[in-house]
């Protein structure tokens, strides 16, 4: 039987970094859309519910073709509410609106990458339903290491994050390799989700994802850069 895979947008009415972030327009639609619109392209997914506190966002979020079945309490989006929360409450509340239907698999696809590809959701859901993963998350090489050039400041003194043992990493290249964490996608084991608190209380396995479809939005910047490299 095809597991049952269900996809999350989640999409608050707040955003400090970037006001009203998830509805400004880029390539000609709203931010959350092409969360929505990648999501449902993929071949694996069944559904696609936007998680969100706000009409307007429910609202748009419903004309691109997420459902809406619920709007998250106002808790559960504040700026210092862990979304791991807001996981946890989606999957409640689609499976208590489903008859007690169980989700073979959560998949969040948040809306601040825009320029993921259906493959790279595709990926993520194929490692979870193929390995013992708890949690597939995505991420891309970094470029900065913290065994080699990044730093702290303590009492206005610089210092590596990680301090190695006496001569031994003198150059990037000798260094792990290290990458950054990214927004494009996230698939977890539905039991694994509501059980735990946190990405990193289970088994992580990663996929890969290019740097140029792995942009993060949080500021201008990101967004100003988004729309260049979708320009192009």
């Amino acid at each position: 039987m095809k597991p049952y895979v269900v996809a999350f947008v989640f999409a608050r009415g707040g955003s400090k970094g970037l006001p009203r972030k998830n509805l400004r327009l880029l390539g000609g639609k709203p931010l959350l859309a092409h969360a929505v619109t990648t999501a449902r392209a993929s071949r694996f997914i069944d559904r696609v519910v936007l998680s969100t506190d706000d009409a307007e966002i429910a609202e748009v979020g419903h004309r691109w073709g997420a459902e809406v079945p619920f709007l998250r309490p106002a808790d559960l989006a504040r700026d210092d509410t862990p979304e791991w929360l807001a996981w946890q409450h989606a999957i409640r509340e689609v499976e208590a609106r489903d008859g007690g239907r169980k989700l073979d698999l959560f998949i969040s696809v948040p809306p601040t990458s825009p320029l993921r590809a259906v493959e790279d959701i595709d990926q993520c859901v194929r490692t979870a339903l193929e390995t013992d993963a708890d949690v597939v998350v995505t991420v891309r090489p970094a470029e900065r290491s913290p065994y080699f050039n990044m730093v702290v400041l303590d009492q206005g003194y610089a210092r590596r994050v990680i301090e190695p043992a006496a001569n031994t990493v003198h150059r990037r290249q000798d260094a792990p390799v290290v990458f950054d964490l990214t927004t494009v996608a996230y698939a977890a084991r539905p039991s694994f989700v509501l059980s735990a608190r946190s990405i990193f209380d289970g088994k992580v396995r990663a996929v890969p994802v290019p740097k140029e479809r792995a942009v993060d939005i949080d500021d201008e910047l990101d967004f100003a850069f988004a729309e260049f490299l979708m320009s192009r």
